[in-house]
């Protein structure tokens, strides 16, 4: 008996097996784990509109001023590797062209540092590691990754809350396509801030405890649905004085129909986008595929071959054997 099943035709089923085992572990473990928020994240987003701005000099509202608002994301790498989640420490400023540049970001109209925690597979906030506010919500600087055409609640952090952005439709961005998400505030009282009365209209009191109220024109968000990074963003916010216990507003600090993402902002954003959904797309799609079809067909081809030289191995040789002799 002699051996006809060559090394090639097992190298090939060992490799289309190999394949095929590997396509589902792409899949289903390394893609999972792949998808995750970074720790070392260090990113800037510039939004700008128009609008009143109550300034602290003349004290009074002023109208149509060039408003600008810059947000700072900084992941605190120690922090992050201790807990073993994802957190960033954020700062938001708010300037008028009197306040811009700023040597000292204390110098702007409003600044407010802030520490957002969040797991970095589902994005969930994570209430640890000195976070402030305690943010909740399912939405924030980013959505989850594999964003759903759905509602979700995105924690606006001036509202102290969340507020519920509905699903419509799809919008490009640097021609680039997301899920687009709006939603608005109503008037809501946030707190108290001690005052001169006569800003609130009591102007025979030195000091109110004044209301502080804000209310949102509307936001509207479109995000890239692999990864769940906004690559466009638009608010509208108002924040207003009113004398303890009234019903209309005695004094605007900041009131704007729209600030947005600059068209710097956004290109980054739809960068940012592209690379990490195309990485994901890699490792999600494109490689599972590729390594099941390749491994199917390597399978395929190298089971004929065994078979064929089993099948030749137990075939009996006859060509040696001696020739039957016809006699008379």
């Amino acid at each position: 008996m002699r051996r006809t099943a060559s090394p090639f035709s097992l190298v090939l089923l060992g490799l289309g097996t190999f394949l095929l085992v590997l396509a589902p572990l792409l899949a289903w473990y390394v893609h999972p784990r792949a998808a995750v928020n970074p720790i070392d994240i260090d990113t800037t987003a510039v939004y700008t509109g128009r609008g009143s701005v109550f300034d602290l000099d003349r004290i009074e509202t002023v109208p149509d001023q060039n408003i600008t608002v810059t947000q700072r994301v900084r992941g605190n790498v120690e922090e992050s590797e201790r807990s073993g989640n994802a957190v960033w420490d954020v700062t938001t400023s708010v300037d008028t062209d009197t306040s811009l540049p700023a040597a000292d970001p204390h110098d702007a109209l409003d600044f407010t540092p802030h520490r957002w925690v969040l797991d970095r597979r589902t994005t969930e906030p994570v209430h640890c590691c000195e976070e402030t506010p305690h943010i909740e919500g399912e939405a924030y600087l980013k959505f989850p990754f594999d964003v759903q055409k759905r509602s979700y609640q995105w924690w606006d952090n001036t509202l102290g809350d969340t507020v519920v952005l509905r699903h419509r439709g799809t919008e490009k961005v640097q021609g680039h396509t997301g899920y687009r998400f709006t939603g608005s505030v109503p008037p809501t009282k946030t707190g108290t801030r001690l005052v001169p009365g006569s800003i609130v209209g009591q102007p025979d009191r030195p000091q109110v405890l004044a209301e502080e109220w804000y209310a949102n024109h509307g936001v509207e968000l479109i995000v890239d649905q692999r990864t769940g990074r906004v690559l466009y963003a638009r608010t509208g916010p108002r924040r207003t004085l009113r004398a303890p216990g009234g019903t209309k507003d005695a004094a605007v600090l900041l009131d704007t129909e729209k600030v947005a993402f600059t068209t710097r902002t956004q290109r980054e954003a739809v960068r940012q986008a592209k690379r990490d959904s195309d990485q994901l797309r890699l490792l999600g799609e494109t490689l599972p595929i590729g390594a099941a079809a390749a491994g199917t067909v390597l399978a395929v081809i190298g089971a004929v071959l065994v078979v064929r030289g089993r099948r030749a191995e137990e075939s009996p040789d006859t060509s040696g054997m001696p020739r039957p002799t016809l006699t008379k």
